[in-house]
């Protein structure tokens, strides 16, 4: 009875009811697409990093780590490769000799990072091959191969088929040099990583080391994300004598934002809760103060004042949890428009190439973020309704008849 009275009383005045609960909606709504931009954010720059060149997880000797030489090479690197291969959830392992070098051309020089690959291999670990805008990804059959960035390019006045010098140091501690031509430039999400490695083929480069088959390191890709740990753990276990890190660690700042980002969300969904609580306040006091005699009536043919005091609650919990579910139906439905087909900000691409970031934004939220929003509708809706069912239930019965 007392929540059929409840819901009765909400739609007696049904404009000042429909306001709250749209401030409610549209308040969520905004709330909840803005919380799925930021974590859309954060999504697409875990992926373009993994994607780009981290892998789920790498592998390198305890000594790489340090100094990054060339000479820390992974011992008995093939029996680790394949092992990996047998794993069910691996689908791409690829070896990699890394070295720090310098680019020249005829107009300038670049520090860059030197890296070596099958090409195959890297085709199953990373999207570089996919990036390439100019020529091809390793397609041709000539010696010493080169991909550049395009930030690169740009720097040293290069372009395909243009010559490049390379110079590093050897493993017996000579400076070496190789030429190598032009075949590819590629143009990821971050300008910085464009601008400071190129892929050569690791066999050009250890007929150039003049040495037998070394990895510096080994990136494994997985199916999911969701299943580095139950990976990643086993083989740091097995492989003990050698250095074996997840994504989060070989990019900290990215856990870091991670860790942040879901604060973040909680502060700004709060935020717009308790402004949300002095409207839904300020509403409900309204509504008794314009049912002063109502509720003096009440009480005096004895209806309990924790009646009225739940009566209260009852109508601001309905009004709230339908604002909320509202805004919550809202939102979702523009999440997973915006998920599907993106926000396009080609406008700031030099910007958000500094941030890894593309130019299309897909919004995302996961599901375990839902129910703690509900909890916290109804905490809002609880505390918003206390102090006016508090003022309800100090009424005077035969002073709130006679002076309203």
């Amino acid at each position: 009875m007392l929540l059929t009275l409840a819901w009765r009383n909400i739609w007696r005045n049904k404009k000042r009811s429909l306001i709250i609960i749209a401030a409610i909606a549209v308040g969520l709504c905004c709330g909840l697409f803005a919380s799925a931009t930021m974590y859309g954010m954060w999504d697409s720059m875990i992926n373009t990093t993994i994607d780009r060149d981290l892998g789920h997880f790498q592998i390198h000797s305890k000594d790489f780590e340090d100094e990054k030489l060339i000479t820390d090479t992974i011992p008995n690197f093939e029996n680790v490769l394949n092992t990996l291969k047998t794993n069910k959830y691996v689908t791409g392992v690829s070896s990699r000799i890394l070295i720090e070098g310098m680019a020249s051309s005829a107009a300038t020089s670049n520090g860059v990072r030197i890296i070596g690959i099958n090409p195959q291999n890297e085709k199953d670990v990373t999207s570089i091959y996919k990036q390439v805008i100019n020529g091809s990804y390793f397609t041709e059959d000539w010696k010493n191969q080169i991909a550049i960035g395009e930030k690169l390019a740009d720097n040293l006045g290069l372009h395909i088929k243009s010559k490049i010098i390379l110079s590093f140091q050897g493993t017996d501690g000579s400076i070496i040099y190789g030429a190598f031509r032009v075949t590819g430039i590629f143009r990821t999400e971050s300008s910085i990583f464009d601008k400071s490695n190129v892929f050569v083929k690791e066999n050009d480069l250890q007929n150039l080391l003049n040495s037998k088959q070394i990895s510096n390191e080994i990136v494994v890709r997985l199916s999911s994300v969701q299943v580095v740990d139950s990976v990643y753990i086993p083989v740091k276990n097995q492989f003990s004598n050698l250095s074996v890190k997840y994504w989060g660690e070989l990019a900290p700042e990215l856990k870091l934002f991670n860790d942040m980002l879901m604060t973040q969300m909680n502060i700004f969904l709060g935020i717009i809760l308790f402004a949300l609580l002095f409207g839904i306040t300020n509403t409900m006091l309204m509504s008794v103060m314009e049912r002063v005699r109502e509720f003096g009536v009440l009480m005096a043919v004895g209806m309990k004042r924790s009646r009225v005091f739940f009566m209260i609650m009852f109508e601001t919990i309905s009004l709230s949890f339908i604002g909320g579910i509202t805004g919550v139906i809202m939102a979702l439905i523009l999440i997973q428009y915006f998920g599907s087909v993106g926000i396009n900000l080609s406008a700031f691409t030099e910007g958000l190439s500094q941030w890894s970031l593309g130019t299309r934004l897909y919004t995302s939220l996961p599901f375990s973020f839902y129910p703690p929003l509900v909890l916290m509708i109804l905490v809002t809706a609880v505390l918003g309704a206390f102090y006016p069912a508090l003022k309800a239930i100090k009424l005077n019965p035969a002073n709130a008849i006679r002076t309203y």
